[in-house]
């Protein structure tokens, strides 16, 4: 049973599935746009947008708590661009579009971009 357990396990390993997480939520910050199957697609929704609350406040520890799993490129697009885009706004900062699906295995598509 899957009483109180979190997240979804996209089938693979702890690393793996973060390392994964961490390359999605970097391509969507810098392109601002990706396409993906509809699970990571709400998988990085909810990464995405807790990194963009924490851009709007624009602090060190922000920035530091951004480093911990960004890389330069994109912690500059996303405290420079993407946190004072949305200063105004309380949340949902994202859109998943659902697309057709994939042509090998009928993977249900999306894509994921900022609102």
């Amino acid at each position: 049973m899957r009483h109180r357990k979190k997240g979804k396990i996209l089938g693979r390993k702890r690393n793996s599935r973060r390392a994964l997480r961490r390359s999605l939520v970097r391509s969507l910050i810098l392109s601002g746009k990706i396409q993906t199957t509809e699970t990571k697609a709400k998988v990085v929704r909810s990464d995405a947008e807790k990194m963009i609350t924490k851009a709007r406040s624009n602090t060190l520890a922000a920035r530091r708590q951004a480093a911990a799993s960004l890389d330069g490129r994109a912690i500059k697009q996303l405290f420079d661009v993407l946190g004072p885009r949305y200063k105004d706004r309380k949340g949902g900062y994202t859109r998943i579009m659902k697309t057709n699906p994939r042509k090998g295995d009928n993977a249900r598509m999306a894509v994921i971009e900022f609102v």
